[in-house]
């Protein structure tokens, strides 16, 4: 016997303010959304809001025949985005994986936006992350009142999500325990969710899918089950692959953080961007952009998403105690948070850079000299 989820039970957008600090994706690009949908004559798989080119249009960017432009959601490679799309169109799940910042959950929350026009069907995946955020829980009142019912059922996402044919997000899978990934093993492969105490089950209606994001230097804490990891299409998502992409990925980032906070633009900032970039690449990658020298790697992943944060950063102290244009001395405290996490081998790692590299290198003293001064 199948039993319907009452998709009004949590409303998403109940009690949101109007001047959010970070709305979701649907909202932030409701226009984009809407211009899209408008132009889009393409099929469209089950209960999505554009079709597969579209989704793929809105995170790549582009402009619409009516000129409406359409600003890119990802940088990267084309295929991946497409893959990512079109194993959604399809009944298989898909897991985003990769290092730290290289937009995952970004990624899955867009797709999510695109296809369902709604990201906040979420479980956020921790050690501490139970078998009912997957499945279903139950209001103890109501149990204790008149025992298992369906008055009594309080759906997860995953179940929310299979009976409105939406998209579920689930982040960080493999920080989650074994035994509490593999409940979705039936959701997955059946489509169904059992609910034994009523002797009832969800099943799930066309447009429903799922997207999990994984980290890939969290190996060895919780990892798939072979069973689990087969009903996934995976997607890996790389590092930027120049310093110029990764620069525009941090610059137009920081505008959109920046607007947010209602912290001035910085046209003159794009130097600074372009340094921190560098040293964030040089110490990831253990040497230096032109592959002379070769540079200790320090135990943080100093990815993009870090970079962002230190610009953002540097751009606020930039606005409230500088003139509103970023220095060096405004991103070099942010940079040595971000590389000198372990005090002992990391300063050493940082203060070895600073002098064999940074120093050397021409136009750039007087970024060498505010390093120095926080780094003292």
């Amino acid at each position: 016997m199948s039993v319907s989820v009452d998709p009004t039970s949590v409303e998403p957008s109940a009690n949101r303010p109007a001047d959010a600090l970070r709305p979701h994706a649907e909202e932030a690009f409701a226009a984009e959304l809407a211009a899209l949908a408008a132009q889009d004559d393409r099929p469209r798989p089950a209960r999505w809001k554009l079709s597969p080119w579209a989704v793929a249009t809105y995170l790549l960017g582009g402009v619409l025949p009516d000129g409406t432009v359409i600003s890119p959601k990802y940088v990267g490679p084309r295929r991946l985005v497409e893959v990512a799309v079109t194993t959604l169109a399809t009944d298989r799940a898909l897991l985003l994986l990769g290092v730290p910042g290289t937009a995952k959950t970004w990624v899955s929350e867009h797709l999510a936006a695109a296809v369902s026009g709604d990201s906040t069907l979420l479980v956020q995946g921790t050690a501490g992350t139970p078998e009912e955020a997957m499945r279903y829980g139950w209001n103890y009142a109501q149990l204790l009142a008149h025992g298992p019912s369906r008055d009594a059922l309080v759906p997860s996402p995953v179940m929310r999500a299979m009976a409105e044919g939406a998209t579920v997000r689930v982040e960080e899978l493999t920080r989650i325990p074994a035994d509490v990934q593999d409940t979705l093993i039936t959701v997955l492969s059946e489509k169904t969710l059992p609910i034994p105490e009523l002797g009832q089950e969800v099943q799930a209606v066309r447009g429903f899918n799922l997207i999990a994001t994984a980290n890939d230097r969290d190996r060895g804490i919780n990892e798939l089950s072979s069973a689990l990891r087969r009903r996934f299409n995976t997607v890996v998502l790389p590092l930027p692959e120049s310093v110029e992409a990764e620069v525009d990925i941090v610059a137009r980032r920081v505008d959109q953080i920046g607007r947010s906070l209602d912290l001035p633009a910085a046209p003159e900032g794009i130097d600074e961007i372009r340094r921190v970039v560098t040293v964030f690449r040089e110490l990831r990658d253990g040497v230096t952009s032109d592959g002379r020298t070769k540079v200790k790697s320090p135990s943080g992943t100093l990815s993009t998403a870090e970079a962002i944060s230190v610009v953002t950063s540097g751009l606020a102290l930039a606005a409230h105690f500088g003139d509103g244009v970023l220095r060096p001395g405004d991103v070099a405290a942010g940079i040595l948070g971000a590389v000198v996490r372990d005090p002992a081998a990391d300063r050493v790692v940082w203060q070895e850079y600073l002098e064999a590299v940074v120093r050397e290198r021409v136009g750039w003293t007087d970024f060498y000299r505010a390093c120095r001064e926080v780094s003292a």
